[in-house]
């Protein structure tokens, strides 16, 4: 719970046209005042994350993960202008200094979609030409867009966007839709919507094995055709124009907007990444790659045990599906003939390798990203603790969503890890991230805080009350922290036949010890519980109010004060004071 400081101000020096924010300081901190106690104050949900970190903000004593296999206990993170500042036990806090206590919160490294298609849309195809023939379309009728720029086709205010981001993923691979050759990828973040939030454009050429109906090519053998035939003319164009610049006496080479897009690939500046559906997908991408000897990347993996030597012998990199398969046996009769039990057993085993593949790219050695292309937000944890339960360590998992990423992006230098100099992205629970209990409390993006709700455990012992909590009668020791400090009091409440009642201490603005205050319009309801109270401070008479979630006898919330802004609290209930 937070507690509050004031500074003590000289009256002479207020103005008074905006008595909160006109404030001057008089040298000295008085100390201030209060923020309750008990309740757990939820953080207010924020999902819109307008409230970017300009100040110099940190967040102490948590259990941060700098990197998977890396953590600190006891920690701070301190960031400003979207930037990490430090990172470690022992860092100095800058005057000034925004700090939110993290004694029950994990820190880790913001999740790098390695391939996404949020916020994607897909760009209208172009009319047929009255003598359109259907055994030579255009480049563009036929799918063919390299030139083209995902960052065009992107709305990052989409709500799929938001989805993802509130599941921890701050930074995206943005993939375009279209045909064969859909254009070239990007990279961004999460950030702002009132950002371009462009980290990287031009990253990588997308392709698939997607015919165009009713036009060559209309097959994936013929897609693998026009691919070839197309990189191969690349190949040509780029040489000559080459040897046009450097010699005299040769013709003008035609201009060719679609073989000109293919250069930074055939120079190996930017990979081929090829979305894959199976297997028999997964050998296509890389015969060609053997082919015409460009950098692959494989979207979407499944079905890895069965090609997993190929891939390692190409050196291509893997972008793993975050969808898994259902179990299509678990409501078969019992009663089968052996022929339909042979079957069934066939596809029980697939479906158990395929919840495999994670821990065999492990076991292999392979350094594998997650793509969230095809996948729900609300499947991600589900499906990444199937994952850790069926071989794939947690380790690895976490690499998975962020270094690893980082490293096939080529964006290491700034996002993966939390370090300093790095940008300002991480994902906050409640507990260990990979755990039953945990929740995603905080995103922070670009610097950007996004604020979301948890929902209050189940108290271990079952001692609840009518209102869903255990017991709330009795003496609360609280504690808030501030960027004048941390400060604490007790709150004492009885449950009267008028509702709850109680008073709270807080430390006199004035330097005189603790004072008391009434709490009023205490609620207790569904897990959570607010109130507020009021102080006397310099003349004014400030209203502070505290809303949170309540555990057990654990209450853990923030402390709002007007302008002032909010600051985290947490309080304990005292043993052997039920009721007063």
């Amino acid at each position: 719970m937070l507690a509050y400081r004031l500074i003590k101000f000289n009256k002479t020096s207020i103005y008074r046209m905006n008595i909160y924010t006109k404030i001057k300081l008089q040298g000295s901190l008085i100390v201030a005042v209060f923020f309750l106690a008990f309740i757990s104050v939820k953080a207010q949900s924020d999902p819109s994350g307008t409230k970017r970190v300009t100040s110099t903000y940190a967040i102490k004593n948590a259990t941060i993960t700098t990197a998977p296999g890396k953590t600190i206990t006891g920690a701070t993170i301190l960031f400003k202008d979207g930037l990490i500042q430090a990172v470690g036990t022992n860092v100095s806090l800058p005057a000034g200094t925004d700090v939110i206590n993290g004694d029950s919160l994990f820190i880790y490294p913001g999740f790098i979609d390695g391939g996404s298609s949020a916020g994607v849309t897909r760009p209208s195809e172009p009319e047929r030409p009255s003598n359109f023939d259907s055994s030579n379309p255009s480049d563009e009728l036929a799918g063919i867009t390299p030139w083209r720029n995902v960052i065009d086709q992107v709305d990052m205010n989409n709500n799929a966007i938001s989805d993802w981001r509130k599941v921890g993923f701050t930074i995206a691979h943005m993939i375009p839709d279209g045909g064969m050759i859909a254009g070239k990828s990007a990279i961004v973040v999460f950030g702002s919507s009132s950002s371009t939030n462009i980290l990287a454009q031009q990253t990588a050429l997308s392709a698939r094995f997607r015919g165009s109906r009713g036009m060559y090519p209309g097959t994936p053998l013929g897609v693998m055709a026009k691919f070839r035939d197309v990189y191969k003319n690349a190949e040509l164009s780029a040489k000559h124009q080459n040897i046009f610049a450097s010699n005299v006496g040769l013709n003008r080479p035609e201009i060719n907007k679609t073989l000109e897009a293919m250069y930074p690939v055939l120079d190996k500046k930017i990979p081929v990444i090829f979305e894959v559906s199976n297997d028999l997908e997964i050998r296509r991408a890389l015969r060609l790659q053997k082919e015409l000897g460009f950098n692959l990347m494989l979207l979407g993996v499944t079905e890895v045990d069965k090609v997993l030597s190929e891939i390692k012998a190409a050196n291509a990199t893997v972008l793993l599906s975050l969808t898994l398969p259902e179990d299509k046996t678990k409501n078969k009769s019992e009663d089968l003939n052996e022929e339909a039990q042979n079957r069934t057993d066939r596809v029980k085993e697939a479906y158990e390798t395929a919840l495999k593949q994670a821990g065999m790219l492990e076991e292999a050695g392979v350094k594998f990203g997650f793509t969230t292309s095809g996948s729900k937000s609300g499947d991600l944890m589900k499906n990444l603790k199937i994952m850790i339960d069926n071989g794939l360590s947690e380790d690895a998992a976490l690499a998975a969503l962020t270094i690893n990423n980082a490293q096939n992006l080529g964006i290491q230098k700034f996002a993966g890890t939390l370090e300093k100099g790095k940008l300002a992205n991480m994902v906050i629970t409640t507990a260990p991230i990979f755990t039953e209990d945990a929740q995603i409390k905080h995103v922070v993006a670009d610097g950007y805080v996004f604020d979301y709700e948890i929902k209050p455990k189940k108290a271990a012992n079952g001692n609840k009350n009518g209102n869903g909590t255990s017991g709330v009668s009795g003496t609360w020791e609280y504690i808030s922290d501030t960027p004048a400090g941390s400060s604490g009091g007790m709150m004492m409440i009885d449950n009267s036949t008028n509702g709850y009642e109680g008073t709270i201490t807080y430390d006199d603005p004035a330097g005189n010890g603790k004072a008391q205050a009434t709490m009023k319009n205490i609620s207790v309801k569904d897990g959570k519980m607010s109130f507020t109270f009021d102080v006397s401070a310099g003349g004014m008479e400030i209203s502070v109010s505290v809303n949170g979630d309540l555990t057990d006898d654990q209450f853990t919330g923030r402390m709002s004060l007007a302008e002032f802004g909010s600051f985290p609290l947490t309080a304990t209930k005292k043993p052997n004071q039920s009721n007063l």
